[in-house]
């Protein structure tokens, strides 16, 4: 295959007046013609940087890229090069820029002096292929972030790229958003167009026909996917962790060397039990059998009183103007002092604008909401005094910094609480070491020298730094590495067990919510559908894949094992508790 993308001993060097960061070193890698490459690495490791260089955004500081021959090093060329290589960034407002979802996509049509008639029918079809058709007046500003992702991938697909570099495209999306995503890169690189997919999705880099990982600027690996999470060691060296149906098959294999080491996909798992003498299943599919509760009138049941309390909620953004936009609908819920409930939902069904009303940014326009008694309906409530106890990370972190130092914004607001300067050192000290940002080595960085990963940690610990009582995550794991997704996760429920911290999280990864929560709330089209202890809740298979959303990998592997007839219990959330019920079913090993 002949290569379209040429990296040859590429390095960069990030350079301040008072800092100098070696981002990538000696990168030397090939991509072929309607190749599908996979790029994984922690945080910091380079990753964003190389998206960057393939489409002439950065030039190297040595070494040489060249695409199709064209050196993005040539000024006269880089027209041509961003035509064929197509960049859809991590924060999709770095890329929108019109007053309407159409006129952002026609932007870089125009630029390209596409016919209107043509133009009109690469929109068309560049919106409905992510979903956003319906919504092609509206205005950037009223989405939510992952809508913004959808259309910022629009913008580039109508483009027709030969190349389309995806930097953690999926990150703000819902599970049915990034199934259509994925299926969507599917069929365009069945067309032949070269995919390379920046993610921490794990099981994402299965689609790949190629994977390469960076850690700490250097190319450290690069193979087929079955090579490369062959080496469960190596990966556990550079911060990552193998995909869920691997890392099954990896535990089966430790606890049982019968097994085979390395399994790509459930039917791959089912044959190498079936060669294990296994083939004495039922041959019928498991039924779904939880008892989740559809929500009704009543509230979540709560413990120590309640800490929030909302009832009949509702919520309308531009009421009165022409772009109403209904987004809660009739909203009841109490959550208890030191309790913990998740939020689950497609994008769009009001999931953030719930979290606003939690901690007051956004007053209620029907219904009500109290927060350890106080009502932010009151006009004379202080919200000042609510937004002090009730700390929010944002979905996009980068709507949270903005003082020029990172120490510096993780002080803010220590500082306003009045506390002397010894103290706010010691705040900000404790909140960046909580979220893995070691004091020393972060406290005089840029923040815009900061990696999407690195930005949510220290958004979070400015929030931290407050110590607040009651915790709003939005996405809190979005654009995290598998390392820094682990390490956050632990550092949070040590706070909830330490501290007592009520904690509300809005999330489209499942698996953070087994990690944090103990009920779960399902949103649609801003009503609420379904309510429970969380296991009971991602037991509703049938009903959760109806409102388009996922199921924690565990549970989604296990409902695919119960349905080929293998005799498992339902309600399954961790691999560790697969694990368990699968090695029960071996036969016992012959001794000798």
């Amino acid at each position: 295959m002949s290569a379209f993308i040429e990296i040859e001993h590429v390095d960069y060097v990030y350079e301040s007046y008072n800092a100098r960061i070696h981002a990538l070193k000696d990168i030397t890698l090939s991509i072929g013609e309607g190749e599908y490459w996979a790029i994984l690495g922690r945080n910091g490791s380079g990753k964003s940087t190389l998206a960057r260089l393939l489409n002439g955004l950065l030039t190297p500081t040595s070494g040489r890229i060249t695409v199709a021959g064209w050196s993005t090093a040539d000024p006269h060329r880089l027209r041509d090069i961003r035509q064929r290589v197509g960049l859809v960034f991590q924060s999709p407002d770095d890329q929108l820029v019109a007053n309407t979802i159409e006129e952002d996509v026609a932007f870089g049509l125009e630029n390209l002096g596409v016919p209107r008639g043509e133009m009109a029918e690469r929109i068309r079809q560049a919106l409905v292929s992510v979903d956003m058709w319906h919504h092609r007046l509206r205005p950037p500003s009223r989405l939510s972030a992952g809508q913004k992702q959808r259309v910022a991938i629009a913008g580039i697909l109508a483009m027709r790229p030969k190349c389309l570099v995806l930097d953690e495209a999926t990150a703000m999306l819902d599970p049915a958003g990034r199934r259509e995503v994925l299926r969507l890169i599917r069929q365009l690189h069945r067309t032949g167009v070269a995919i390379v997919a920046i993610t921490h999705h794990m099981e994402e880099a299965l689609e790949a026909e190629r994977i390469a990982v960076l850690h700490e600027g250097e190319l450290v690996l690069s193979g087929t996917p079955r090579q490369v999470f062959g080496e469960a060691d190596a990966l556990e060296r550079f911060g990552l962790e193998l995909p869920p149906v691997p890392a099954l098959a990896h535990e089966l294999h430790r606890r049982d060397n019968r097994f085979p080491p390395t399994c790509l996909t459930v039917a791959e798992v089912l044959d190498a039990l079936r060669a294990l003498q296994l083939a004495s299943w039922p041959n019928r599919a498991a039924a779904d059998d939880g008892c989740a509760r559809d929500a009704g009138p009543g509230l979540v049941s709560t413990r120590n009183g309640p800490f929030f309390a909302v009832r009949h909620l509702s919520h309308v953004y531009g009421r009165g103007t022409p772009f109403e936009t209904p987004s809660l609908h009739d909203i009841s819920l109490e959550i208890g002092r030191g309790d913990s409930v998740g939020l689950i939902g497609p994008t769009g069904s009001g999931k953030s604008t719930l979290l606003q009303h939690l901690c007051g940014l956004i007053r209620p326009q029907a219904g009500q909401v109290w927060v350890e008694g106080a009502d932010l309906s009151d006009g004379r409530t202080d919200l000042r005094e609510v937004r002090q106890r009730v700390g929010m990370v944002f979905q996009l972190p980068e709507d949270q910094l903005f003082e020029r130092y990172v120490g510096d914004d993780v002080a803010f607001a220590p500082r306003n609480q009045g506390l002397t300067r010894a103290e706010v050192r010691e705040r900000v000290r404790e909140a960046m070491e909580a979220v893995g940002l070691p004091f020393e080595a972060f406290k005089d960085r840029l923040t815009f020298t900061l990696s999407g990963g690195e930005r949510r940690k220290a958004a979070l610990a400015g929030v931290l730094a407050m110590r607040p009582t009651a915790l709003l995550l939005d996405e809190p794991t979005a654009g995290l590495d598998p390392h820094g997704r682990r390490e956050l996760l632990a550092r949070l429920r040590q706070w909830q067990t330490d501290r007592g911290l009520t904690v509300v999280v809005s999330s489209h990864n499942m698996d953070d919510l087994v990690a944090l929560v103990r009920h779960v709330e399902v949103l649609r089209a801003g009503g609420q559908m379904l309510r429970g202890a969380i296991r009971d809740v991602f037991a509703q298979t049938a009903l959760l894949r109806q409102y388009g959303l996922g199921l924690p990998p565990a549970a989604a592997i296990n409902a695919g094992l119960r349905a080929a007839g293998v005799p498992l219990p339902p309600n399954m959330l961790s691999l560790g508790e697969l694990a368990d019920a699968l090695i029960q079913l071996l036969p016992v090993k012959e001794l000798g």
